[in-house]
């Protein structure tokens, strides 16, 4: 809980930063690549995590990656986290970055997980339903596959779930039917 509190605490004074001087944009572009090379690389991860391993390797691993890649503002709050021997953070406050970039440009993300690959008519449908939902025109709509839900959608927009899906309905009639 401490580590998403810091996490948001330094996302937030980065986007600031990042407002103030008018790089909103590059810095966004920066702390994707951060939390894209953390997802595909489960190493640096690791690394960045091991108590084991000493800040100025993990400072220099970060330094031979993203130094050449991302912007002078970017790099120094990598910079500033592994002065504070906070680097197990780096990819959380690159998600909570996204987070707090997504809330400052208006935009809503939500997910939706069907049986299939969704054409553009659902996926224009969608947008509408959470468009309704939350008021914003301006929706980043994650898409996912799953099987298992033998028919229909689960829409999640931030932390409410609407669940249409077959698998949810029989879960919940197997609910009403054991209280009963």
């Amino acid at each position: 809980m401490a580590e998403s509190r810091a996490a948001h605490r330094y996302a937030k004074a980065l986007l600031d930063l990042a407002i103030e001087k008018g790089i909103v944009e590059q810095v966004h572009t920066d702390m994707q690549l951060l939390a894209n090379t953390c997802e595909e690389n489960r190493n640096l991860v690791n690394l960045l995590q091991s108590p084991i391993v000493s800040h100025y390797k993990k400072f220099a691993v970060l330094r031979d990656i993203f130094k050449s890649r991302v912007s002078v503002d970017s790099f120094s709050i990598f910079e500033i986290i592994t002065k504070k021997n906070r680097e197990e953070i780096l990819f959380d406050v690159a998600k909570e970055f996204h987070s707090l970039y997504n809330d400052y440009k208006g935009v809503q993300v939500a997910e939706v997980i069907t049986t299939f690959a969704v054409d553009d008519t659902l996926r224009s449908q969608f947008k509408q339903m959470v468009t309704k939902s939350t008021g914003k025109t301006n929706v980043e709509l994650k898409e996912k596959v799953d099987t298992g839900l033998i028919g229909g959608f689960i829409l999640q927009i931030g932390d409410r779930q609407i669940d249409e899906s077959v698998k949810g309905k029989i879960n919940r009639l197997k609910q009403q039917m054991s209280k009963a």
